[in-house]
């Protein structure tokens, strides 16, 4: 096994650990990733095993329909406003981290676009990376 996953919030009140192996590693292009990041996209790593995790501290809430209709909820931290996480009702048992809250963010290698159609020609993602209208099944 590797050495977990670690990493928060931009002020430490959040933190994580994660114990496992990412299933994926991706870019989002939909509307929601690219306000909650204030670019054209988000970077997200999903594990599997959500009751492993090790979460510290306590974050706000957010709930919102995705583009596919499914609802996940947005954990982002309450004093710095940094988003933190995300978990999906339809998939309970994964846990999503934003790329950039990784304590060594060169861990991240994305492996795919998802959302692509909603993308914006000067958000310039890796061409080489397989590319999905919307979430992959």
């Amino acid at each position: 096994m590797s050495k977990a996953y670690t990493g928060g919030c931009a002020c430490g009140a959040i933190r994580y650990e994660i114990p496992a192996e990412p299933v994926v590693m991706n870019d989002c292009q939909c509307r929601d990733c690219q306000r909650i990041s204030g670019t054209g996209h988000g970077s997200y790593l999903t594990f599997p095993g959500r009751p492993r995790v090790k979460l510290d501290g306590v974050a706000t809430h957010r709930d919102i329909a995705s583009d596919s209709g499914n609802m996940k909820t947005r954990g982002f931290c309450p004093t710095c406003g940094s988003p933190v996480y995300l978990t999906f009702a339809a998939m309970p048992d994964m846990f999503t981290v934003h790329a950039a809250s990784l304590d060594e963010p060169d861990r991240y290698r994305p492996q795919m676009t998802t959302y692509r159609v909603r993308g914006h020609a000067w958000d310039r993602i890796d061409p080489t990376l397989p590319e999905f209208d919307g979430m992959p099944t």
